[in-house]
């Protein structure tokens, strides 16, 4: 047996954090598992694994090995994966992050048909409006909605990304005299606690300076979609991505405010290690949203702008 083979089988053992549930993912045998490894440490002259009937751990060297041995295998896979792509549909394993208010949305059909099209790739999609370690949590590639903002990351634009502020025509016969973005201060605001600027809106005018403007309100969510229906209930001002936005838009139950004002620099990403060689599976991934996003971009005139 090869020492790739033990390599894999001991760090699909760590990944899956014990023998019993790395046999169930990879299909092999939990005997056949603690034989690759144990040759692995019979190699090396070093225990890498403490093994007990409750507990599984590593052992200090365990954890240098390991954290060596996935890079290494990565970038042997990756290179595997760059000779092989005109060869051959892609397979293996693609672990993506995205926020979960991406793939609650409409626009999360573009994973869905991403998977479809290609069935041989296992697709592990995580839903997390956190910052997630790419590196070290072990995903491949990550969607984000902000700029780029981690040294040694690569991102991509794939499309662009703007949000709206809504409210319903009963709410703003309230507040008749709303005349410029800095009045919005007075104004009830649905204050969205994702938004890391969820106190302040970033306004542009029209020679290009930016201003900021303090919001508050009452009511406080850490949901776009909760944010919305609020706002359809005349509860205030909710700042929404166009994609969540765009059916009470277009529809009328909302109107939008000072459209001009906000900026356009915003953008959809996808964001993936910078690598020697950069797996096939991710290139591919990353070019199919960029495609799928093309017919699928969602503008929409303005309703309302004061």
């Amino acid at each position: 047996m090869d020492t790739l083979t033990r390599i894999r089988a001991f760090i699909d053992v760590v990944e899956a954090e014990g023998f019993s549930a790395a046999a169930r993912k990879t299909g092999r045998s939990k005997a056949l598992l603690s034989k690759y490894v144990r040759e692995l440490e019979d190699e090396l002259g070093a225990l890498l694994l403490n093994r007990t009937t409750r507990q599984f751990s590593m052992t200090e060297a365990g954890h240098t090995y390991y954290r060596t041995a996935s890079d290494i295998l990565k970038e042997i896979d990756n290179l595997a994966d760059l000779v092989r792509e005109n060869n051959q549909q892609l397979k293996g394993r693609l672990r993506i992050s995205v926020p979960r208010t991406f793939v609650d949305a409409d626009v999360g059909q573009s994973l869905i048909d991403f998977a479809k099209e290609n069935p041989d790739l296992a697709l592990e999609i995580a839903a997390d409006d956190r910052f997630v370690d790419l590196i070290g949590e072990g995903f491949d590639v990550a969607v984000r909605i902000t700029k780029l903002e981690d040294s040694g990351m690569i991102a991509r634009k794939i499309s662009d990304f703007r949000v709206h502020l809504c409210a319903t025509e009963a709410f703003l016969e309230r507040y008749p005299t709303l005349e410029h973005p800095t009045d919005l201060a007075r104004v009830p605001f649905i204050i969205d606690s994702n938004n890391r600027s969820q106190g302040t809106i970033r306004f542009v005018d029209a020679d290009s300076t930016t201003f900021n403007v303090s919001i508050n309100g009452t009511l406080e969510v850490n949901s776009p979609h909760a944010t919305l229906r609020a706002a359809l209930a005349d509860l205030g001002i909710a700042v929404v991505p166009d994609f969540i936005g765009r059916k009470a838009i277009e529809s009328g139950q909302l109107l939008t405010l000072f459209n001009d004002y906000l900026p356009t620099d915003r953008g959809i990403y996808a964001v993936y290690p910078h690598r020697r060689y950069l797996p096939a599976k991710v290139r591919i991934f990353v070019d199919y949203l960029h495609n799928w996003f093309g017919p699928n971009s969602v503008s929409f005139p303005d309703q309302r702008t004061k």
